[in-house]
């Protein structure tokens, strides 16, 4: 069993995610005291998290054989990164799960500062005043809109901006220009195009890069009147010079929604009239806590059961040497691995990893998380990102990538062949926009299945009634299919990849490989 802790409230979902695993041992402990908190963590394999807990060295202290902290959101100011990758923890957030409540409220801010909303509420309302002529605003169509950062956030943003007749404009230099271009979005490389929109608002991470990466310079070069947004990160806007451009008038209204110090109820900020405030309300909406829950407790199973690591903050690569994206596929390369090592049983003799497409400048980092998948059913956590090409060499595993241009409908293609004393074993997947990974190919089948859950890998001889006899089988047994995907080839053979709710006992696998026209059957949990 593996045990997951919960340390901080999520949405039920996630809580009933988590407790209807059968190999997974799950304690809420959201209600204690940090203090007693801490006397709990002994024996956790991974713990989710929020805000409200500091993962600090006294938290870390406390824990013993940690593979994991879930941090469900986005921001892991409170984590100290560098303390957990010393003892081996990975950390992981959840950046996509509140993103339509992120679009929704840049949209409601870039509303506000155009209409003033909040002054004729409150002088109708409060001041019981009716008068039209104080609340002349303008309109966004033909107005450009300058974004910066054009990532999950900040692309949608672009596209409702479209629906209002807006002209858009994104700056981000580590996208495909066609990422905006195909969405009817100017693209540019040159910081200084955005600054003379109307209206600027901004989505990119905090980093070295970004932090004050709009300040008095960039100020003076925008358009009097200019409307600023910021629902990110604190800190993207220098506060002070924002201040000054606003109590001048050069900035005509601002819409922030984060703060470069937060709780922020002392900022000068507030002090000013031009300006419309929330308290880093980005992600609260009860659809993206929802989504959050399930994306952190999907992501503390991955990494429990060792199947991967999705949206880690310190694995062993320079991330500043991968484009947007790459991540995802360095998750996928562990799941092929996980995948194909539980699949195909017997001694491994030989792995190979063969690349298509822009990802093969990386094969080095995509193979160290193969391997990682391929080892870590034998070796669970003696296995690493570190060590694994080493223990695979001291157990005679033979070692091998190919790379080649693409030879398939797919921009990028993995496919990794799993070669054991019993048989081989090949599975070929990729990754869609927004990180969406699937598994496209098992041996010569063609599927399109995202790799998580418990999963039954059937193949048999392509004859009749054959889907039939196994869904009675797991109906009998009460076993609840949740996917059903299936491929066919030239050899008159069927395999069908079935995802199910239960864990399957032995006895139902023996019946299902009692059906006449079964080749085989494999169990495999990611």
């Amino acid at each position: 069993m593996h045990k997951i802790i919960v340390c901080d409230h999520i949405h039920q979902k996630g809580l009933d995610l988590l407790a209807q695993q059968d190999d997974i041992e799950m304690e809420n402990l959201a209600h204690l005291s940090k203090d007693e908190l801490l006397t709990h963590l002994k024996k956790a394999d991974v713990i989710i998290t929020r805000s409200s807990t500091n993962v600090d060295g006294k938290l870390l202290a406390a824990v013993g054989d940690l593979k994991a902290i879930i941090r469900a959101g986005v921001g892991v100011d409170n984590i100290d990164i560098d303390g957990c990758s010393r003892k081996g923890i990975v950390v992981m957030n959840v950046p996509t799960a509140n993103t339509i409540a992120a679009v929704e409220l840049t949209m409601t801010h870039i509303l506000n500062a155009v209409r003033n909303l909040p002054g004729a509420d409150t002088q109708l309302r409060l001041e019981r005043k009716w008068k039209r002529e104080d609340w002349y605003g303008t309109e966004l169509k033909g107005k450009k809109l300058g974004i910066i950062g054009f990532g999950n956030i900040g692309s949608r943003v672009g596209i409702r901006a479209k629906a209002f007749e807006m002209e858009v404009i994104a700056y981000d230099p580590y996208i495909f220009a066609s990422k905006a271009t195909n969405l009817g979005i100017t693209y540019t490389q040159n910081l200084e195009d955005i600054l003379k929109c109307d209206i600027i608002t901004i989505h990119t991470p905090k980093n070295e890069e970004t932090k004050n990466i709009i300040a008095a310079k960039e100020i003076a070069q925008m358009k009097d009147g200019v409307i600023l947004i910021n629902c990110a990160r604190g800190g993207l806007y220098n506060e002070n010079d924002l201040y000054a451009a606003l109590k001048s008038g050069k900035v005509r209204w601002a819409g922030i929604d984060v703060f470069s110090k937060e709780p922020s109820t002392d900022s000068q900020l507030l002090e000013l009239e031009n300006i419309y405030v929330t308290p880093h309300i980005g992600a609260n909406t009860l659809e993206s806590q929802e989504q959050i829950a399930l994306q952190a407790a999907q992501a503390a199973l991955e990494a429990a059961r060792g199947a991967g690591f999705p949206n880690a903050l310190n694995l062993p690569v320079k991330e500043s040497e991968l484009p947007k994206g790459t991540k995802a596929y360095l998750e996928l390369s562990q799941k092929l691995g996980f995948f194909c090592a539980q699949a195909n049983k017997g001694v491994i003799t030989a792995l190979n990893l063969s690349l298509e497409g822009e990802i093969t400048q990386y094969a080095d980092s995509l193979m160290a998380f193969a391997l990682v998948g391929v080892l870590k059913s034998s070796l669970g956590e003696k296995i690493n990102y570190i060590n694994a090409q080493f223990i695979a060499k001291e157990r005679g595993i033979e070692i091998s990538t190919n790379t080649k241009e693409n030879s398939t409908a797919y921009k990028n293609l993995i496919t990794i062949t799993l070669i054991t004393d019993k048989e081989s074993l090949s599975a070929s997947g990729t990754v869609f926009e927004e990180n969406i990974v699937r598994f496209t190919n098992i041996n010569g089948f063609n599927v399109d299945i995202a790799p998580k859950g418990k999963m039954i890998l059937f193949k048999n001889t392509d004859i009749p009634g054959v889907i039939g006899n196994v869904g009675n089988i797991l109906a009998k047994h009460n076993i609840n299919i949740a996917d059903f995907r299936l491929g066919r080839n030239a050899h008159k053979e069927a395999l069908a990849l079935i995802i199910i709710d239960n864990q399957i006992s032995e006895a139902t696998i023996k019946e299902l490989e009692n059906i006449p026209a079964c080749i085989s059957i494999r169990n495999v949990t990611i």
